[in-house]
C-alpha cells in the first residue's frame, strides 16, 4: 500500500492511498478517515459507495463527514467505483464501463478480467484495510450514493452477519427495473436476468435476503427519481418481509452532493448508534 497524501482534520487523518489489486487487475486508490483515537484502539467502520463518474474524492471533497465521524469514532472509508488505466477497457456513455463499476463481478467477456468490483469490496480492500488501519471488523457498516446507494444496499443484503447497519442516498433500489441497471447489468453480466438478481435489493429481499434495518434519504427534487430510483419498489419490498424500512423524502433536494452533505450527519448516527 502507497500513502498518495495524508491531512489532518478535525484531530484524525485524512489519507488517500493506493494499491495493486489482485481482483480488478489495476491500482485502485482509495480514500480513509481515521478519526483521533487512543493507542491501541480498534474503531468502528463505515464503508462509502460512491456513484456513476465518482472517485473516493467526491465524498472526501463535498461530503463534509468528518467533523461528526471525529466525534463519533468512525473510520470512514471510500473506495474508487470501477478499475481505472489505460489497458482497462471503458465505454463511450457515463453510465457504463470506467467510473460505473455498479459494485458487480462482471461475467461477460472483455468486462471479466477487471471488473471485479464486488469482491474488491467485499473481500480484497476489506483485508487490506484490517491490516493497515485501526478498524474493528466485526463492526461494520455500509452506506452510499446513488449506484452507490445500490451497491450498499445489495453487499449488506449479502452479507448480513457482518455489514451491521446499512443506509443510502437516492439508491438505484431495483436494477432490473430501471434503464440504468438494465444497461449495466446486461453489459456486464449478460442476457440471463435470473443472474442479475443478486444485484438487486429489491429482487434479494423478495429471495429471503434480510437486514436489521433500512435507512434511506431521497430527494423529491431529484432528475433520476421516477425513471432510474424507484424508492416505491423498496417500500413494497422491505413492507412484503418485515423489515423496518425509514424513507426520508426531502422536499426540493435534488441528487448533488449538496443534497448528500445536507444530510450525512443523521447517516452518520444512525450507523454510530447500531456499530
Amino acid at each position: 500500500m502507497e500513502t498518495l497524501s495524508t491531512n489532518k482534520a478535525f484531530g484524525g487523518v485524512q489519507g488517500v492511498y493506493s494499491h495493486d489489486s489482485a481482483e480488478t487487475g489495476t491500482e485502485m486508490t482509495f480514500a480513509v478517515y481515521v478519526p483521533p483515537h487512543a493507542d491501541g484502539a480498534k474503531l468502528p467502520l463505515l464503508w462509502y459507495l460512491s456513484g456513476l463518474t465518482c472517485t473516493h474524492a467526491n465524498v472526501m471533497d463535498k461530503g463534509e463527514y468528518r467533523r461528526l465521524a471525529s466525534e463519533l469514532g468512525l473510520i470512514v472509508i471510500a473506495p474508487d467505483t470501477s478499475p481505472r488505466g489505460e489497458d482497462v477497457p471503458d465505454h463511450a456513455g457515463y453510465d457504463f464501463g470506467k467510473g460505473a463499476g455498479f459494485y458487480v463481478d462482471a461475467t461477460t467477456e472483455i468486462w471479466s478480467v477487471n471488473f471485479r468490483m464486488r469482491s474488491y469490496v467485499e473481500t480484497e480492500l476489506p483485508a487490506l484495510v484490517a491490516k493497515q488501519f485501526p478498524a474493528d471488523m466485526k463492526r461494520q457498516g455500509i452506506f452510499g450514493h446513488s449506484m452507490g446507494g445500490h451497491g450498499a444496499l445489495t453487499i449488506a443484503l449479502r452479507n448480513p452477519d457482518r455489514y451491521k447497519s446499512v443506509s443510502a442516498f437516492a439508491p438505484i433500489v431495483s436494477p432490473l427495473q430501471c434503464p440504468w441497471g438494465e444497461k449495466a447489468l446486461g453489459g456486464y453480466l449478460g442476457k440471463d436476468k435470473a443472474a442479475w438478481r443478486e444485484y438487486d435489493a429489491c429482487a434479494l429481499i423478495e429471495d429471503g435476503a434480510r437486514v436489521g434495518d433500512i435507512l434511506v434519504d431521497q430527494g423529491l427534487a431529484d432528475d433520476f427519481l421516477e425513471e432510474q430510483l424507484k424508492p416505491e419498489l423498496l417500500v413494497d419490498a422491505c413492507d412484503k418481509a418485515s423489515i423496518p424500512l425509514t424513507l426520508n423524502q426531502r422536499e426540493g433536494y435534488d441528487h448533488s452532493y449538496f443534497f448528500i452533505s445536507s444530510f450525512m450527519d443523521d447517516h452518520l448516527r444512525w450507523h454510530a448508534e447500531r456499530l
